[in-house]
């Protein structure tokens, strides 16, 4: 169990919702594609830290300041007097190295910006970071390509790379380690956890306004917007998913305050958020089972 579990960013629960609701540009779409792509790995990363036999300390996503920059860690783990720091990437396609740089392949294709020296940042910052903490260890750092499908030719043989055909033999390392933590080892864990930072997603997204998002539920799995009604059920047409329309409602109302966490949640606009999914005084009895109401008439809002 990780000490500090990897969740959902805000970022990528936005862009999903956008991503059902309008039409992104094919910068956005790209843009939501990778983002999708990166959590993907970085999840599947965890798959392998989180059957360390040798338990050493998981922090997962952690954002944190360094001298005034910001430094992201995809996994850290805390062993006595060794932190180990990854960089996970979930890179696919044909890429070549040359001159300490990364190409799309074949030919010399198109500059991607360098895991390594992403890495080699973060282990700057890093280690500043303890040292003004008033710690010190010793601090590792790898770039995982977790993607099968990513050849990587004249790959570098003295720097920190590791793929996915090398992962067991690198946890298996891992777990030869002594890892008897002490109260030290945890003091630090809960000083990155305590100073690990809550970005704010509407900085990585552009500005959106409610009237034009499409309304009308979704489907909880596709995300497709066709969608029947079946009795107390909604089903999707793509993917035959089921869910209760009570569920859907609620879920909208989650949508909504994600999106417009300044907005009032009242039966009008969940009605609105939620349209083909109930009647207006179904969708009034779903608020009030779950959620209080402030005011009277159409001066009433939930909280």
């Amino acid at each position: 169990m990780p000490y500090k579990a990897r969740i959902e960013s805000d970022v990528i629960k936005i862009w999903r919702i956008l991503n059902a609701r309008m039409t992104l540009t094919d910068d956005e779409q790209k843009k939501f594609y990778y983002l999708e792509k990166g959590f993907a790995g970085e999840v599947q990363f965890d798959l392998y830290t989180e059957k360390l036999q040798s338990k050493p300390l998981i922090l997962n996503d952690l954002l944190l300041e360094s001298n005034n920059s910001n430094l992201q860690i995809d996994s850290t783990l805390m062993f006595p007097k060794t932190i180990y720091l990854f960089e996970v990437k979930n890179f696919e396609g044909d890429y070549i190295y040359e001159n300490g740089n990364f190409y799309t392949f074949p030919g010399k294709g198109k500059e991607i910006k360098n895991p390594l020296d992403q890495l080699k940042r973060i282990k700057f910052l890093f280690r500043q970071l303890l040292q003004n903490l008033g710690y010190r260890y010793n601090v590792e750092g790898y770039v995982i390509f977790i993607n099968p499908e990513f050849p990587l030719y004249q790959s570098p043989k003295d720097e920190p790379i590791i793929y996915l055909s090398q992962l067991p033999r690198f946890m298996k390392k891992l777990n030869e380690l002594p890892c008897q933590l002490t109260k030290q080892d945890q003091a630090l864990a809960d000083k990155l956890v305590a100073l690990h930072q809550i970005e704010s997603p509407y900085t990585r997204i552009r500005p959106y306004q409610y009237e034009e998002l499409k309304k009308g539920p979704t489907c909880r799995t596709c995300h497709s917007s066709s969608l029947s009604v079946c009795g107390k059920k909604l089903v999707c047409d793509v993917c035959g998913c089921e869910e209760l329309v009570e569920s859907a409602i609620l879920r909208g109302v989650g949508e909504l305050r994600l999106l417009f966490p300044d907005m009032k949640i009242t039966t009008n606009l969940v009605y609105d958020w939620c349209e083909g999914a109930g009647s207006k005084k179904g969708t009034s009895r779903v608020l009030s089972r779950h959620f209080s109401v402030t005011g009277v008439h159409q001066w009433a809002f939930y909280e």
